[in-house]
């Protein structure tokens, strides 16, 4: 059989590539190091992240236009923070906007309000050679700016991206700081060091800050500011550091202002009378830091908390503002602790007695009856970065076990493996008898075990799959109208990623429609409301089309690109479409253009079809002009022209992570959950049908490849090639055979 390389053919045309745009630098002659340093310096910038208490973080970046475009690493500008950009000669600037990022590639360019400024020359980073010399510039540690001779050793991929590879050291500090040819051209931007050695470094090649600024995707900084932030109607923090939010996940940087560091972030939800539970999953990047639960709380300074501590749990009351006021209950070590790791916090709060949990185990009790009531929330110390997420008030957070029959099955097979009567010395010494063949005995046993632990994981990861197709499958059997396609999108993408909080995502869309929901243009009518939302998505908020890897599944997943504010046209069109639909305008829907999808939009019943591309920040067309980009023949067929269903729209989404599927570096059984999903959906899908038939077969999965065969040829259209019915029907005697 060969129709599975067609297939893969098929889907692969589905991608894109862009080439990075090509440009020209005129020749020039090579030049020292000090001749360098002192042209180039005038184009250096120095970036300050602004706290309350002044600079809470610095990088590096350097001038690519005279009007005022900065260029730099998106993690050296963080969310929002202020953000300020000194020049070589001592003056200061306010960044007005965010006028591009690339989250994938470690992107941003700053927008400040200056004429007159000496950009440096972009190179060609497709022909740097290895082995070529090249200087780096930046501010180590916010001091003076430096430059650094060495030369360029290879080109790497690291996590997908085409890095430049450099023999230099790169400090803290120098992170977006131009690394340059003898010409004084930007081959690329400082960007990573080396895990392992001072003296090696990456830079993110510059043909791809090219394509940034020719597609930026511009945000006010009025905007920035916002991104990340905790909402204030839920949270209310007290005693300061950095609290933001991202994909769920609460993430705490930068001391307190209270004695120790001490921060809290206390959650507005009324807390349960009398008896009560919290719970938190929290990770630390440093077991010598501290970050936990925080309750029963006035509000201010007097509250419990609960927390990992140099690798211990702890339990203290706070009674104050310092130490003297603060009494610790219990500090103790706990197997169930697993450092480095996220840990899952829980606390019983009853009349007479606290008890603490970490991974479902007590480890601490007690009758302290000096605080109850209030408000609870999280909690911080010292110079801790910590990530909290699932935090949860409640009557009973206890975690419910698993099905008995399931569980138990499992269960006894393994202890059945690893029961043993005797002593760890008592074994050895018996084993030592004959240590070779006690090897062999251990390591089948161990492989025995290690099959078993991966079926296990197998049958957890089939389990999550079918759940998610049974909650899609649901909201897919509704009335169109009611079907919430972000849902749809969201579980999708939780169907490859099972810690993704769906309904953090759904909250931040409310406030998406909350921003808009009184907006006087979006009442106006369809033409004011599609301008109004062309503006939001892509003026304020910078959502854009994706620009590194097309074909990337991120570009499919509805939560990425709600994170990183980019994706591929269908996935940025349900985005739109669906916030249309919660702002009740009319006349709004999704258009399956062949090659690519778009918003089309009528004022009115009878109005003209126009159309909004969304992976060009909203530019509106007409369908000829649409037509001419698209079509070889200048027009479409009337059915791409309709709007589609949500179900449509699901499918074509999975297509779209079937075809990412297809290539050498994944296995086949990687693509046959999408070929499950789309006929369970869809179970009329004939190419699907045929792919995971082939698939099955491949995995020696004999009996659901028959089940797949026999219903192609029970489906076989009346007027469908004789020849193709003859091969299905050998491939089913084959199959009977095997």
């Amino acid at each position: 059989m060969k129709f599975l390389p067609l297939i893969f053919s098929v889907y692969s045309m589905c991608s894109v590539v862009e080439a990075a745009p090509k440009t020209k630098s005129p020749p020039s002659k090579a030049q020292t190091t000090a001749d360098l340093a002192e042209s180039i310096a005038p184009s250096l910038v120095k970036i300050t992240q602004l706290g309350r208490d002044g600079a809470d973080g610095i990088g590096s970046g350097f001038i690519v236009s005279a009007d005022g475009l900065i260029a730099t690493n998106l993690h050296v500008i963080g969310e929002a923070r202020r953000l300020q950009v000194e020049m070589n000669d001592g003056k200061t600037h306010a960044v007005t906007s965010v006028h591009a990022t690339d989250a994938h590639r470690d992107l941003a360019l700053l927008k400040i309000e200056a004429k007159g400024l000496k950009p440096l020359a972009l190179g060609d980073s497709d022909k740097v050679r290895q082995g070529e010399s090249v200087v780096a510039m930046g501010a180590p540690e916010g001091l003076a700016f430096s430059i650094v001779q060495g030369v360029l050793s290879a080109t790497r991929e690291i996590d997908g991206n085409d890095m430049l590879q450099v023999a230099i050291p790169i400090e803290k500090g120098n992170s977006g700081g131009p690394l340059l040819d003898m010409q004084g051209r930007v081959l690329g931007i400082l960007t990573l060091k080396h895990i392992k050695t001072d003296n090696l470094g990456f830079a993110m090649p510059v043909n791809a800050v090219k394509e940034l600024i020719e597609k930026p995707n511009p945000v006010p900084m009025s905007r920035w500011l916002t991104i990340g932030v905790l909402n204030p109607k839920l949270w209310k923090l007290h005693l300061g550091s950095q609290w933001s939010q991202h994909a769920g996940i609460i993430h705490a940087d930068l001391p307190g202002d209270g004695f120790g560091g001490r921060a809290l972030c206390l959650s507005t939800q009324k807390v349960p009378e009398d008896t009560f539970e919290i719970a938190a999953t929290v990770k630390l990047d440093d077991e010598s830091g501290a970050a936990g639960l925080a309750f029963c709380s006035d509000g201010g300074d007097r509250h419990y908390g609960f927390y990992p501590s140099g690798g211990k749990l702890r339990l203290t009351r706070f009674d104050g503002p310092d130490v003297y006021s603060w009494t610790i209950l219990a500090d103790v070590p706990s197997e169930a602790y697993t450092a480095g790791d996220w840990n899952a916090l829980r606390v019983r709060v009853e009349p007479e007695k606290i008890t603490c949990f970490v991974n479902g185990k007590k480890v601490i009790e007690t009758d302290d009856t000096g605080l109850r009531g209030g408000m609870a929330g999280l909690c911080k110390f010292r110079t801790t970065v910590a990530d909290f997420r699932g935090f949860r008030i409640g009557a009973d957070l206890t975690e419910k076990p698993l099905e008995p029959a399931l569980a138990s099955k499992f269960r006894n097979e393994i202890e059945a493996n690893l029961a043993q009567a005797s002593t760890r010395d008592q074994t050895l010494d018996k084993l030592l008898t004959d240590p070779a063949a006690a090897r062999r005995v251990i390591s089948e046993q161990r492989k025995k075990l290690e099959e078993e632990a991966a079926k296990l994981r197998e049958l957890e990861r089939e389990l999550h799959r079918r759940a998610m197709t049974k909650e899609i499958l649901a909201e897919l059997k509704k009335p169109e109208p009611e079907i919430n396609l972000l849902r749809c999108t969201l579980l999708l993408s939780r169907h490859d990623n099972p810690e993704i909080d769906i309904n953090s995502y759904l909250n931040a869309f409310k406030a998406m429609i909350a921003d808009l929901k009184d907006d006087p243009e979006i009442k106006k009518g369809t033409i004011p409301a599609v301008k109004r939302l062309n503006r939001y998505l892509f003026e304020e908020n910078g959502f854009h089309g994706s620009r590194g890897d097309y074909e990337s599944r991120s570009n499919s997943y509805m939560n990425e690109v709600l994170d990183d504010r980019e994706g591929l046209p269908i996935t940025l069109s349900v985005l739109y479409v669906e916030l249309a639909a919660k702002l009740g305008v009319q006349g709004v829907f999704g258009v399956p253009l062949p090659g690519k999808f778009m918003v089309g939009y009528r004022d009115g019943p009878e109005g003209e079809l126009q159309l909004v591309d969304v992976f060009e920040n909203g530019k509106e067309l007409t369908v000829e002009q649409a037509a001419l980009q698209l079509s070889d023949s200048g027009d479409f067929p009337e059915e791409a022209l309709k709007p589609t269903t949500k179900q449509a729209i699901l499918l074509r989404m999975l297509r779209n992570l079937l075809g990412s599927s297809f290539d050498e570096t994944r296995s086949v059984r990687e693509s046959l959950p999408y070929l499950d999903l789309v006929l369970a959906i869809d179970p009329k899908a004939a190419v699907e049908r045929l792919t995971r038939a082939q698939m099955r077969q491949r995995l020696g999965e004999k009996a659901g490849a028959r089940e797949d065969v026999s219903w192609l040829i029970e489906n076989f259209p009346e007027d469908g090639p004789p020849e193709l019915m003859q091969q299905l029907d050998r491939w089913m005697q084959s199959l009977r055979q095997e």
